[in-house]
């Protein structure tokens, strides 16, 4: 029979295979004019994973399973966007996965006040990822200060926040599906 603590820890792996599986979906999307070239959109599902767990879970859950995928992407394997290693800690994609802490603890105030609605979802949900947005920036700002490299700093504010921000902001609006079985599922404990 499965203890309370072992079933902790089979959440937190189930949620860290869900955070990895989330890795960047090429949805080529062919122009109107039936050319050859397609558009990629350049983001991710791992933000709105993310969020539906911590919708579903405590952020303690959530921060271990989110913990444990950044040290198996720095250590172990490469389950990052654009690779893995230690070296990862030295691109500006790192500052934006650190981002996720507080996204993850500004998305749990909805969990703490149970008032999970439409309003306060996407209240929540654009000051958590603008938080993630501006870690990542402060990240990419100190990488800049350290290394001396001033040219760099709107190059990496345009390819890594302005670029994807408004997509990040849309990705909000399938998960307003979500809230009532989320919500109906929270009250029949």
């Amino acid at each position: 029979m499965l203890n309370f603590y072992k079933l902790i820890e089979i959440l937190v792996i189930l949620q860290s295979l869900v955070i990895t599986s989330m890795l960047t979906v090429y949805i080529p999307l062919p122009f109107i004019y039936k050319s050859s070239n397609n558009l990629e959109l350049p983001i991710t599902l791992q933000i709105p994973a993310i969020i539906l767990l911590t919708l579903i879970f405590h952020k303690k859950v959530v921060f271990r399973a989110f913990s444990i995928y950044l040290l198996v992407g720095l250590f172990i394997f490469p389950v990052f966007n654009q690779g893995g290693s230690i070296g990862y800690l030295l691109t500006p994609n790192f500052g934006y996965l650190l981002g996720l802490y507080p996204l993850i603890k500004i998305i749990d105030n909805l969990n703490n006040r149970n008032k999970l609605n439409v309003g306060n979802f996407l209240k929540k949900g654009f000051i958590a990822i603008s938080a993630m947005h501006l870690t990542g920036i402060f990240y990419n700002f100190m990488q800049i200060i350290f290394y001396k490299e001033f040219n760099l700093f709107l190059y990496n504010l345009g390819k890594y926040s302005l670029g994807k921000i408004g997509y990040h902001f849309l990705m909000l609006f399938p998960l307003l599906l979500l809230i009532k079985p989320i919500e109906r599922l929270k009250h029949s404990k």
